[in-house]
């Protein structure tokens, strides 16, 4: 599934709707045309494109954002992890620190995690 993968110029157009959404579309274009030296087609192509995998919108005109840069960018890591790792995050994480060391903080941030994640898991028992 290609939904939340962008090619370089697809993550460039994404941010610039993020960072100015809601946007009119009119407006959109000339900011492609200034930012990235894009024609009106280019654009509106580029737009469908994203629109057709449910991550913005245009509603009458007004581009809106459907997701937001962090629901996207952790759309995009379940992604990964699912399809490199079976959807295994201990997987992926052994693979990750085969090659990679953890410092204290960072080990000390990831039991945090876990024990936020037990304690809500806890709660949904009760």
């Amino acid at each position: 599934m290609e939904q939340y993968k962008l090619g370089e110029m697809e993550q460039k157009f994404a941010d610039l709707i993020w960072h100015h959404a809601p946007i009119p579309s009119g407006e959109l274009v000339k900011l492609c045309e200034k930012e990235l030296s894009w024609k009106k087609s280019t654009t509106y192509t580029m737009l469908k494109r994203l629109c057709d995998r449910g991550i913005f919108e245009n509603q009458k005109g007004r581009v809106i954002a459907l997701m937001s840069r962090e629901d996207f960018t952790a759309a995009q890591g379940e992604q990964f992890l699912s399809e490199t790792f079976g959807g295994s995050l201990p997987r992926f994480f052994a693979a990750f620190t085969r090659r990679n060391k953890l410092s204290a903080k960072e080990i000390n941030e990831l039991q945090q995690l876990i024990d936020q994640h037990k304690s809500f898991g806890n709660m949904s028992r009760l």
